[in-house]
């Protein structure tokens, strides 16, 4: 369930208008691709279910690097990652959405005038109904 989570999720983001100033949204770090750039850092899930029902809770971690001299420069599009994310339509092919909740965030200045920054989610999903 994890892996089709990730790749609806990175689905997601890409139709996004808002998200449109993103040269790449890719599930892992992008090869080739200049910031900003959006992809899949971490990810892990653990069990998590009911009697009736088989469910995973997955962590992901998202990183967007982007080019910026101000600390506060990636504050809009940071947010617009954030809602598009929390926005994810529970009922998806391969499993259903129970909750999404944002659990931290964080920032770095790196070389090179370039900037991290990392959001991370917990998603409790179930398997689809037989």
């Amino acid at each position: 369930m994890e892996n089709h989570l990730r790749a609806q999720l990175i689905e997601w983001l890409r139709t996004d208008p808002k998200l449109a100033a993103i040269n790449a949204i890719e599930e892992e770090t992008p090869v080739n691709a200049s910031a900003p750039w959006l992809g899949i850092s971490a990810s892990a899930s653990t069990d998590w279910g009911t009697k009736d029902r088989h469910g995973r809770e997955v962590r992901i971690a998202l990183e967007l690097e982007s080019r910026a001299d101000e600390p506060d420069s990636d504050g809009d599009l940071l947010s617009a990652i954030e809602q598009r994310v929390l926005d994810l339509p529970p009922f998806q092919s391969n499993f259903e959405l129970a909750s999404i909740r944002f659990l931290r965030a964080r920032s770095e200045e790196r070389a090179g005038n370039l900037r991290g920054s990392l959001l991370e989610f917990r998603f409790r999903i179930f398997a689809p109904q037989p």
